[in-house]
């Protein structure tokens, strides 16, 4: 009989613990991309190294690998706060802009259109 009591408890602990954890996201999702918003616009992040940056036009503010993130300013799920922003040098902001991504190597990144838009 104790050994009854003994499975029923573990049975039911088991069954209490699945039940609690129902419905609840275990781990955050996935981006679609990975990119940076800076000055109100979205830039993906490209595989494509820039050899020749201009000037520094701005850092990552605040960075998230969570999906339902919605922050204001310069803002990146996947290069950390304080990276750096460049001016790529004769390429316009509306077409592309780079990040540091390692000492002294530049990353190309796209631009997509106003952050939150429907069009991208």
């Amino acid at each position: 009989m104790k050994t009854f009591i003994i499975v029923f408890s573990i049975l039911l602990m088991s069954l209490s613990l699945a039940a609690c954890s129902f419905g609840k996201q275990q781990t955050a999702p996935d981006w679609a991309y990975r990119f940076v918003v800076w000055d109100g616009d979205m830039y993906r992040a490209t595989d494509e190294t820039v050899p020749d940056v201009g000037k520094q036009i701005g850092k990552v503010e605040h960075y998230s690998d969570h999906e339902s993130t919605r922050v204001t300013g310069v803002f990146s799920n996947e290069y950390r706060k304080g990276t750096a922003l460049y001016k790529i040098k004769d390429v316009s902001t509306e077409e592309a802009i780079a990040v540091e991504s390692s000492e002294g190597t530049y990353v190309k990144l796209e631009h997509l259109g106003k952050y939150g838009s429907k069009d991208k």
